[in-house]
């Protein structure tokens, strides 16, 4: 086997490796993009614990078909990057969508998410989202409500009691 076949191999395992690690992965087509612009657009993703990488086409597919993820090479086509999410599901997405909304230059292609390819709009819903910690947050205080409304309800008779002997008490 020639050199140069082995590398592959090992860029194609590293592909793979990176996307069954990933919360999320998308996939971008970065033409255009200043120096600058995608020096900021790589730090914001280091800082919020993400990659940002650019790999052949061809070795990209190869990944993906590997990983049983198939009709993704309509989309791989021209200058294409991954933005690996390791982390959490939206924060990455969210980045790539400030990026796109400042730069107006780069262009989501397609996702992965749970082992399955979504489309541009889909990543776009993802960055939508909140992120998990406020999700959570939303959660707890929708399932303590019940709990508060119990406590109002069956602490009311104890407090009607209160007020009625403060009336009497006030009376005098």
């Amino acid at each position: 086997m020639s050199a140069n076949l082995e590398a592959k191999k090992l860029v194609v395992d590293e592909i793979k490796n990176k996307l069954t690690n990933a919360k999320s992965a998308a996939f971008v087509d970065y033409c255009g993009m200043t120096v600058q612009q995608d020096y900021e657009m790589r730090k914001a993703f280091r800082e919020a614990g993400g990659e940002y990488k650019v790999y052949k086409n061809r070795l990209m597919l190869r990944a993906l078909n590997d990983l049983g993820i198939t009709g993704c090479d309509k989309y791989l086509e021209g200058n294409t990057a991954i933005a690996f999410s390791l982390k959490d599901e939206v924060i990455i997405p969210k980045i790539l969508l400030e990026t796109v909304e400042k730069t107006k230059k780069i262009k989501v292609k397609f996702g992965i998410l749970s082992g399955k390819a979504i489309d541009a709009g889909a990543v776009e819903v993802l960055a939508k989202l909140p992120s998990k910690e406020i999700l959570v947050a939303m959660l707890l205080g929708v399932l303590q409500e019940p709990m508060r409304k119990t406590v109002r309800v069956l602490s009311a008779p104890a407090r009607g009691m209160v007020t009625a002997l403060d009336a009497v008490a006030n009376k005098k």
